[in-house]
């Protein structure tokens, strides 16, 4: 029960950050707190996986400040946050975690849309918004960590 609890929550980051989900997996994997080794996800434990998905999650969250970046409700958008959501709660907890990860990412895009709109408004602009749903992110990846302890 806590292993889709979790995978819900990895997957709500997908939905607020897509490449942080996958990023964090990866990083869970290489400190030893997920065992994808000897399944299909076991690339998320190497080095270039590790690294690769946090140059993504890294530019992410450059690329999110900009104006010119489209929805995450768009279908591209939404469609890779399911991915990534899918991807990151499996690693957590098999088909599963899948699910689990898929229904979160759907909370996290759709919910983290319309409380950073909210907050947006609030704050009198989008770049506090951001920063603050950064932080959300963050703070939820480390939750996960911190309970696979």
């Amino acid at each position: 029960m806590v292993s889709l609890l979790l995978a819900l929550l990895l997957g709500v980051v997908a939905g607020l950050r897509a490449m942080a989900a996958p990023a964090a997996a990866s990083w869970l994997a290489h400190l030893g707190l997920l065992h994808v080794g000897g399944t299909s996800l076991a690339f998320l434990g190497s080095a270039w996986a590790r690294w690769l998905l946090t140059l993504l999650a890294l530019v992410e969250l450059v690329t999110d400040q900009l104006p010119s970046t489209p929805s995450r409700t768009v279908p591209v958008q939404f469609g890779t946050r399911i991915v990534t959501g899918a991807l990151s709660g499996a690693a957590i907890g098999a088909a599963g975690g899948a699910i689990a990860g898929i229904v979160g990412a759907v909370i996290g895009t759709l919910g983290g849309a319309a409380f950073r709109g909210r907050l947006a408004r609030a704050l009198s602009g989008d770049h506090a918004a951001a920063l603050v749903e950064d932080t959300v992110a963050v703070a939820a990846v480390l939750v996960v960590g911190v309970a696979l302890r």
